[in-house]
């Protein structure tokens, strides 16, 4: 099974480095940069790979540790786990539905009145992976696989920006870039929440201009830091299943889970081997969608000159940093909400909210919700929002489980994964069943 996964990596890695070349040569690139930038999908490719094996593994040791301890299946809302999970397996299908997309994604910005040209790859592959496993769910041929799904992703990249460009106006105070992540309909709404609330505008919650903003404690803004939030979020995620181990009489889970290693230092090491993982993982993500992006911009720009870059939600966090901050505790504390939700109705699955989908989802969502609502709009909306963020996947998630049971432990949270992925699957459901 494992050299099964191994092969299918590779060979999606390989398809992955011909489309960079196949973009490159149609750009007329010279010869170097032509095999720099192949090579470099290529690895980049299996760089994620091997990030993705070790917070699998990660994933894993707690998902059993968790469904010990508590009697239930645990399940991580951590998009990076579950791609990874899912290109395991069906690599090739997301890879070509991915490219697809972007070339679809050009022609509705090139022929609708939708200009935004996603250039956050990584959410490209993300959306891929949500959209080719729906499709798959149903069993349908790898043809229909990638056209459908590639034209359904193509033209969520180029709409679905749309919703947030009002806000986006307000925001950065011009029209010269998208919201590129596939949260947009979180923004969305946080954005008109925010402006349902009113009050005048906190351009920055860190100035007390007025009674709607808010000055936060300087030892937080540590939780900017990507890689530290997750890694002190899944360490105490870790000494709570522990912990909860212990008291349940299950302590013999944990020192098999634990080796050789000594039980109360344990968390703490595998809290940082999962960072660890998600830093490769990104890297590796970063580096082949950087050639993969590049391929296909050059492209947009010399054939659609009207059509708008739609970037990565860190793009807005300057205009409003402690909205950010405001922002990702409103939807860390939704998310808790939202499984203590699960486990008071006795849910057989409990989503786990994820440090990281709270921080880039909620904290952009804080910085919507604060454009004309100031510090209530930020956490209100980013607290709904995160609600959905960690209860959503719970529509989704048994059909992927029923696909392959190699997909369980990790799930997707972001709202436009889950509202369209589900209108998907329920519009198949009327036909194909």
């Amino acid at each position: 099974m494992l050299h099964a996964l191994m092969m299918q990596a590779r060979d999606t890695s390989l398809i992955m480095g011909v489309l960079a070349l196949i973009g490159l040569l149609l750009q007329k690139k010279p010869a170097k940069d032509v095999i720099s930038g192949t090579v470099k999908t290529v690895v980049g490719f299996m760089v994620f790979n091997i990030g993705s094996s070790a917070m699998s593994g990660v994933v894993s040791t707690f998902s059993t540790l968790f469904n010990t301890a508590f009697g239930v299946n645990g399940v991580t809302t951590q998009v990076e786990v579950a791609t990874g999970l899912a290109l395991g397996q069906y690599g090739t299908e997301v890879a070509l539905v991915m490219i697809f997309g972007f070339l679809c994604n050009l022609l509705f910005a090139k022929y609708t009145k939708f200009k935004a040209i996603f250039l956050t790859g990584q959410h490209f592959l993300y959306f891929a992976c949500v959209l080719a496993l729906v499709l798959l769910s149903y069993h349908l041929p790898t043809w229909a696989v990638i056209v459908f799904g590639g034209i359904i992703l193509g033209f969520c990249g180029a709409a679905l920006p749309t919703l947030c460009q009002p806000y986006m106006r307000k925001i950065t105070g011009s029209d010269d870039i998208a919201m590129g992540h596939f949260n947009c309909i979180g923004y969305a709404f946080s954005g008109w929440l925010g402006k349902l609330i009113g009050g005048k505008k906190a351009d920055d919650t860190k100035e007390k201009t007025d009674s709607s903003n808010v000055n936060l404690p300087k030892w937080f803004e540590l939780f900017r830091d990507f890689v530290f939030s997750v890694a002190m979020f899944m360490v105490v995620l870790f000494y709570i299943v522990t912990i909860a181990c212990a008291v349940t009489g299950n302590m013999e889970a944990v020192t098999k889970a634990c080796g050789n290693d000594i039980w109360f230092i344990w968390p703490i090491i595998e809290g940082l081997q999962f960072a660890a993982g998600m830093s490769v993982l990104i890297y590796g993500v970063r580096q082949f969608i950087a050639e993969i992006t590049a391929a296909f911009v050059a492209i947009s720009e010399k054939y659609i000159p009207d059509s708008k870059p739609a970037v990565d939600c860190p793009a807005v966090f300057p205009f409003a940093p402690n909205a950010v901050l405001v922002g990702f505790i409103g939807a860390f504390l939704g998310g808790l909400f939202a499984m203590a939700l699960m486990v008071a109705f006795h849910s057989e699955t409990i989503m786990i909210p994820a440090a990281g989908i709270c921080f880039f989802s909620g904290g952009t969502c804080g910085v919507f919700g604060n454009a004309y609502g100031g510090w209530k709009g930020a956490l209100i909306s980013s607290f709904l929002v995160g609600i959905v963020l960690c209860a959503f996947p719970l529509v989704l998630y048994p059909a992927f489980l029923q696909l392959s049971p190699d997909l369980a432990g990790a799930s997707f949270p972001n709202v436009d994964y889950n509202v369209v992925g589900s209108l998907l699957y329920y519009i198949l459901k009327i036909f194909i069943h």
